[in-house]
């Protein structure tokens, strides 16, 4: 007992290693540090930002001292972010609207890096009609354009964020699928997992204890990007109209103020939401920058 409590302490100890180690990576780089910053901040208002909105973004109202409904007006000490045009709080709808734009980026965009590097790790390391099966599956998705297959499937049903979610991880695996196969192609090659398998070690140990951790950072990669195409794709559904129509997110605020046609006038209504897409997705290629200059030495031979 006491040497299967020693041996999970020492798994433990390792993989809490190597996390830290990537964050000791991207520490090293500025535009990366910055992106984490801005990505901490994030998470922060996606758990907590609808605990500290000062007002309910659907049901309250802002008043003026004596008692009128303050519609469309820009920011002031009743309402820091200003107010819609039905006088709801743009702040409380900005941290609200964060924690939509959290589950949909997290959940979707590992999901989609998570997806996408199983199927290239397996699709890779078997070869054969293993391979062949996975990459027609990949060609068939890269035949179907993402936004006009979401919104055909959203016509159909409500749509929620949990189903937006799955939407986009469906859509969204092949590129890094197609990236992390042609990266394991050539790890299955080298000497070090030929002797993995000349000792003994079945095909699953060798497939993730040999080779997976050789293509790791082409997954890290894919997930930062995948956050960034997550967001940015609920943003865009949200803006079309095809929204969780039971939450409020900044997709959903942008949709809100274009349909109000006050979206050049209401520059308070539009720069919250608007800023907080451009930042948050904008920091996650910053730390998917990061990533890419270990992948392609080229980037950082060329600085």
């Amino acid at each position: 007992m006491s040497t299967e409590s020693a041996s999970y302490r020492a798994r433990f100890s390792d993989r809490a290693s190597r996390i830290r180690s990537q964050f000791e990576f991207l520490a090293q780089d500025r535009l990366a540090l910055t992106g984490m910053i801005v990505l901490g901040v994030f998470v922060f208002l996606g758990l907590f930002g609808p605990l500290l909105a000062p007002h309910d973004p659907i049901v309250s109202d802002v008043h003026t001292k004596s008692g009128e409904i303050m519609r469309l007006q820009p920011p002031n000490a009743a309402a820091p972010f200003g107010t819609t045009e039905f006088g709801k709080d743009v702040l409380s709808q900005f941290l609200a609207g964060a924690r939509p734009t959290f589950i949909v980026g997290l959940i979707g965009g590992v999901g989609t890096g998570a997806l996408g590097f199983l199927i290239g790790l397996v699709s890779g390391y078997y070869g054969g009609w293993v391979d062949e099966f996975l990459m027609r599956l990949t060609d068939l998705t890269f035949s179907l354009p993402f936004m006009p297959m979401a919104l055909l499937l959203l016509t159909f049903v409500t749509p929620s964020i949990w189903l937006i979610t799955a939407i986009i991880v469906l859509f969204l695996w092949k590129m890094p699928a197609r990236v992390v196969r042609a990266e394991v192609l050539s790890v299955r090659e080298q000497t070090f997992v030929r002797s993995a398998r000349a000792s003994g070690a079945g095909h699953l140990r060798t497939m993730f204890v040999h080779v997976a951790p050789n293509v790791l950072p082409i997954g890290f990669l894919y997930v930062a990007y995948g956050v960034a195409w997550a967001i940015a794709s609920q943003a865009s559904l949200a803006f079309l109209g095809f929204g969780d129509p039971t939450s409020t997110s900044w997709g959903r605020m942008l949709r809100m103020v274009f349909e109000s046609g006050t979206i050049r006038i209401a520059w308070w209504w539009v720069i919250p939401p608007a800023v907080g897409i451009a930042a948050v997705t904008t920091a996650v290629f910053l730390i998917g920058r990061a990533y890419e200059e270990v992948i392609n030495p080229e980037i950082q031979s060329n600085k």
